[in-house]
């Protein structure tokens, strides 16, 4: 049985990607904030025995080794980190202030890094990190901000790790999704601009969807994964590699912002 551990796995992305990696066979540590989600997380795995759940904030410097400590004694290694955990809303620079600069770096590059660092020793060949961008990290993006420095720089410590550790046998490859429909962005979704420029951007009939994102995981994790290394997977349905504009979107009034 191989065992991961999901990061952010209370809600949307980390919910899927941990309910499927279970349903795989897997056993599963979902890390998250709220307990009661990730009780709701290991309900839908249907899997008691072999799914668990940890409630901690990862910017915390003990969260780490807390974390690893709690699949390791449980399971005995781990195989697989997904470094998912993230938080949405950023500002362009000029309006970021220090503490959300700190927030979003100790959140989304201090904490995936020290997990890994941690995680390291437990790991056998075999094993793989997954690390969870953005097309945020590929093209900078509108008021990316401090989001979009601490995407790109996972995706640089991508690299390092599938560089420095792929000799041993151990993978490291990042996930980037695009605007995925998850109660982060539900509300984004209903400003018309915000909508208009990902939809009419899009040349695919739909925006992502959890399940498309967990699927990447997972075949990262899978056997037909295991000679990719230190790739960054986008799954945006070609947003950010094309300059696709839809009929509507060559043809509506757009007004000036």
């Amino acid at each position: 049985m191989q065992i991961a551990i999901v990061t952010g796995a209370s809600s949307g992305i980390g919910f899927g990607t941990a309910v499927k990696l279970a349903q795989m066979g897997m056993a599963v540590l979902g890390v998250g904030r709220d307990e009661k989600k990730l009780a709701a997380m290991a309900a839908a795995a249907g899997e008691p025995e072999r799914v668990a759940t940890l409630a901690v904030d990862l910017t915390l410097d003990a969260a780490p080794q807390q974390v690893v400590n709690a699949a390791v004694s449980r399971w005995g290694r781990v195989d697989f980190l997904v470094n998912n955990a993230g938080v949405g809303s950023p500002k362009p620079l000029h309006e970021t202030d220090d503490a959300s600069l700190d927030y979003f770096l100790n959140l989304m590059l201090r904490a995936p890094f020290r997990l890994a660092r941690e995680v390291l020793p437990h790991m056998q060949k075999g094993s793989a990190i997954i690390n969870v961008t953005s097309t945020f990290a590929v093209v900078g993006g509108l008021r990316g901000g401090a989001y979009s420095a601490a995407k790109a720089g996972l995706t640089g410590l991508t690299r390092h790790i599938a560089c420095q550790y792929g000799a041993a046998g151990i993978r490291c490859n990042a996930v980037a999704p695009g605007v995925t429909v998850t109660p982060m962005t539900e509300g984004r979704l209903n400003d018309e601009r915000f909508r208009r420029m990902n939809v009419e951007m899009t040349p695919h009939y739909r925006l992502g969807s959890v399940e498309d994102v967990a699927s990447t995981i997972a075949f990262l994790c899978s056997p037909g994964g295991s000679f990719i290394n230190g790739q960054t997977i986008v799954v945006d349905g070609g947003w950010s590699s094309t300059k696709y504009l839809s009929d509507f979107g060559l043809t509506s009034a757009w007004t000036p912002s």
